[in-house]
């Protein structure tokens, strides 16, 4: 069966497409970015992504059964911005219906919702009814925060705990998070390639930690504590914004401080994912942090 794979040279994808190709599965992806360098040795076969031609994309998932959409922007810059996303999702979903394509995995975002008052959520509620819509089958997976080699926010942590005398927390420190190990989550869209039932299912963790106790628990596992100061959000997305005129790259939005401090970053479903934080940061507590994981020069440079 072929599967096609929006940017599976990229994060999570990544991980997708070498579980898929460990099952047998024939890989197709999707990109705008087909000068990438190739981790799978040529297995994959590389297709453009051009949301400026409707055609194009339909002809590129000819043949696939199932599309595996991992497609999305985490911040708006220039003309990619979070409301273009949707309407590009809208064009990829149309154009999979439009080629024959049986079956959509989707992947979202815990607790979205079309009256959020953050884009980032409000997209991604916009494109599950996309997704919905469609009239092919579909399992909607939603993740909270990722990690794994190669992720930005905890690497990023590590890495302002390396560098810096203290790090700044937003509010209390309180507000919840599961974080979900990346690998977990390619599992959980693996196993649904074999399922054609309609799904939603929220892929998360077993540990739910509040902000800073997360923090800490790097902190203490790099064998770098630094003290922990609480100060409004403004503040701490100020001092982000420091550091990304010093590393050229936006450390972290206000969308993602508010969505944290409305703890929608957590779930009340029953975990399905069992790797845990803190098994991984010791397996890697070596290298976690020791260079900086930049969302611009992953996507735009």
């Amino acid at each position: 069966m072929k599967i096609a794979v929006t940017g599976a040279f990229s994060y999570s994808g990544k991980y997708i497409t070498h579980r898929l190709l460990a099952q047998g599965y024939e890989v197709i992806t999707l990109t705008n970015h087909p000068e990438r360098g190739d981790p799978f040795g040529s297995k994959v076969e590389v297709r453009p992504l051009n949301f400026n031609a409707r055609d194009s994309i339909t002809e590129s998932l000819q043949s696939a059964v199932i599309l595996i959409n991992t497609y999305w922007v985490r911040f708006d810059k220039g003309q990619n911005t979070q409301s273009r996303a949707v309407e590009n999702t809208r064009i990829l979903i149309d154009s999979a219906v439009q080629a024959g394509v049986k079956k959509v995995i989707h992947i979202s975002i815990t607790n979205p919702s079309l009256d959020s008052p953050l884009p980032y959520f409000s997209g991604k509620a916009a494109n599950e009814r996309t997704v919905m819509g469609s009239g092919m089958s579909y399992t909607i997976l939603r993740p909270t925060v990722l990690f794994g080699k190669e992720d930005i926010l905890i690497n990023n942590i590590a890495w302002i705990l390396r560098r810096f005398p203290l790090m700044l927390i937003p509010g209390d420190g309180s507000s919840r998070l599961q974080p979900v190990y990346v690998d977990d989550l390619a599992q959980l869209v693996v196993e649904a390639c074999g399922k054609f039932d309609n799904q939603i299912l929220d892929a998360v963790g077993p540990d739910i930690f509040s902000f800073r106790e997360m923090v800490e628990l790097i902190g203490t596992t790099i064998g770098i504590e630094r003290p922990l100061v609480s100060c409004p959000s403004w503040m701490a997305l100020s001092g982000a914004r420091l550091i990304g005129l010093f590393v050229g790259d936006v450390v972290l939005t206000r969308e993602e401080v508010l969505g944290l401090m409305a703890n929608l970053l957590v779930s009340n479903a029953p975990p399905r994912c069992n790797s845990r934080l803190v098994d991984w940061l010791q397996l890697n507590r070596d290298k976690v942090g020791r260079n900086y994981a930049s969302e611009l020069s992953r996507h735009y440079f």
